[in-house]
C-alpha cells in the first residue's frame, strides 16, 4: 500500500462492540436521563456498566489491563451509544485524556495508574484546561505552578472543567515559567496529574456549574495545592506540546458521538414523521419534513466519512490534524441540523420532555462550541490548510 493511501471501513465496522453497546443502552431509557437532569445528577450505574465490560479501556495497552483497541473502535463504541439515545460524553474524556499519560508519562506513572483506570477503580474523567478570562487562548492561563523542593505549589482557577466532581484524577495545565520569562508563548506550560481524592479541601474547591443540558461541569478553585514533584507528566515546560497530541484524537472521538447523535435524531425524526398523521396523510410525505430530513442524512454520511479517514490517518500514525479538525467541524455543523430537524419535525411533542428530544437538541448543540467551535476550526483550515494569513 502507497504512503498516500489509507484503509477505511465503509460498512458498519465493528459489530460486536455495536451490538454489546446497544444492549447496555436499552437498558437506560429516555426516563434514566430525564431523573438525572431533574437532579443534575451522574449516570453512575450507566458508566459502571460501560467500565465493567470494558469499553471505557478500549485504548489503554493490554499490557496495562486494557483493550489496546485502535481509535477507531473507540470513536463507534462512543457513537452507539450516542445513537442508541444513551449519553456518552459523561465517560468519553477518559480515553482521550489517558493518551497524555500513555505518551508522555514515566512507566511508573503508567503502572501505578493505567491499570486502576482499566480495572475502574480510578477514574481519570476531568480536565482543567479553560479559565475564565482567557478561554480558547491556552497560551495566556494564569494557574501557576511553581517548584518548591520535592513539591510544586499551584494557584488557579479553571472553569467547565466537566466530572470533576465524579473524577478521581484530573489532568491539570498550569504555567511553570510565566510567559514574560519564555521565547515561546507555548513554551512554560507543564500538565500535572492531579489525585483530587486527596485534594479536594486541601487546596481545591470544587463547585458544579448549571448549564444549558445536565454535562456536571464545574469550576475548579485552586489555592495553595502542594503536589509532589511526581505528578508533573513528562518534562516541565512542555506541556502544551503534549495536550495538542490528544487533541486530534478528542476531536476524532467527538465527532464520532456527534456522528451518534445525528442518527439518533433523524432515526427518531424518521419514525415520526411516518406516523404521524395530520391532513389525512402522513406528514413525511410532505416535501417541507421529507427533505430537511434526508439532507441531514446526507451531511451525516459526508461527515462520517470523514471521521473514518481521520481515524485511518490516526491510527496508521499519520498527519491526522487538517482531517481531525474538518471532521469535528463537518460532523457538528451535521448534527445540529439533524437535531433542529427532528424538533421541527416532532412539533410541539419536541418540546416535551417526555420524548427526549429536547434533551438531545441541548446535547447537540454544545459541538458548535465545544470541545473547539467551528469558527476555530475554519480558522485552522484557512491559515494550516490553505496557507491564508493568520487571523488569531
Amino acid at each position: 500500500m502507497s504512503q498516500d493511501t489509507v484503509s477505511l471501513d465503509l460498512g458498519e465496522d465493528y459489530p460486536e462492540l455495536r451490538d454489546s453497546i446497544r444492549r447496555i443502552c436499552a437498558r437506560y431509557p429516555l426516563d434514566y436521563w430525564a431523573k438525572l437532569e431533574e437532579t443534575s445528577g451522574y449516570p453512575s450505574e450507566f458508566v459502571a456498566e460501560l467500565t465493567e465490560g470494558g469499553f471505557l479501556a478500549a485504548l489503554v495497552p493490554e499490557e496495562y489491563g486494557g483493550a489496546g483497541l485502535p481509535l477507531r473502535a473507540a470513536a463507534v463504541i462512543l457513537e452507539e451509544i450516542n445513537a442508541n439515545g444513551c449519553q456518552a460524553s459523561p465517560a468519553h474524556a477518559q480515553m482521550y485524556i489517558m493518551g497524555t499519560l500513555l505518551r508522555h508519562g514515566t512507566e511508573e506513572q503508567k503502572q501505578k495508574y493505567l491499570p486502576e483506570i482499566a480495572a475502574g477503580t480510578l477514574r481519570l474523567q476531568a480536565f482543567g484546561v479553560t479559565e475564565p478570562t482567557t478561554g480558547s487562548d491556552t497560551t495566556q492561563l494564569k494557574t501557576r505552578a511553581v517548584r518548591d523542593g520535592d513539591h510544586y505549589v499551584i494557584d488557579g482557577q479553571k472553569v467547565f472543567t466537566s466530572r470533576a466532581l465524579y473524577s478521581d484524577l484530573m489532568l491539570l495545565l498550569a504555567r511553570t515559567t510565566p510567559l514574560d520569562q519564555v521565547a515561546k508563548k507555548t513554551d512554560g506550560i507543564s500538565v500535572f496529574l492531579i489525585d483530587l481524592r486527596e485534594a479536594r479541601g486541601n487546596g481545591i474547591d470544587i463547585r458544579p456549574i448549571r448549564a444549558l443540558m445536565n454535562h456536571n461541569t464545574t469550576e475548579v478553585f485552586i489555592e495553595n495545592l502542594r503536589v509532589p514533584a511526581s505528578a508533573l507528566v513528562g518534562q516541565e515546560g512542555k506541556g502544551f506540546r503534549y495536550i495538542l497530541d490528544g487533541m486530534n484524537a478528542e476531536r476524532i472521538l467527538v465527532a464520532s458521538e456527534c456522528v451518534g447523535d445525528g442518527r439518533y435524531m433523524v432515526k427518531r425524526a424518521v419514525e415520526y414523521a411516518g406516523e404521524r398523521v395530520v391532513f389525512g396523510r402522513p406528514i413525511g410525505a410532505n416535501q417541507g419534513v421529507q427533505f430537511p430530513i434526508a439532507r441531514a442524512h446526507v451531511e451525516l454520511e459526508a461527515a462520517d466519512l470523514m471521521a473514518r479517514k481521520a481515524a485511518a490517518l490516526f491510527d496508521g500514525g499519520r498527519p491526522c490534524g487538517a482531517e481531525a479538525n474538518m471532521a469535528k467541524h463537518l460532523a457538528a455543523e451535521a448534527t445540529w441540523q439533524a437535531a433542529d430537524t427532528a424538533l421541527q419535525t416532532f412539533g410541539g411533542f419536541g418540546y416535551a420532555s417526555e420524548y427526549g428530544i429536547e434533551r438531545k437538541w441541548r446535547e447537540c448543540r454544545i459541538y458548535q462550541t465545544a470541545p473547539i467551535s467551528t469558527n476555530l476550526v475554519l480558522a485552522y483550515v484557512g491559515q494550516h490548510v490553505l496557507g491564508l494569513p493568520r487571523s488569531y
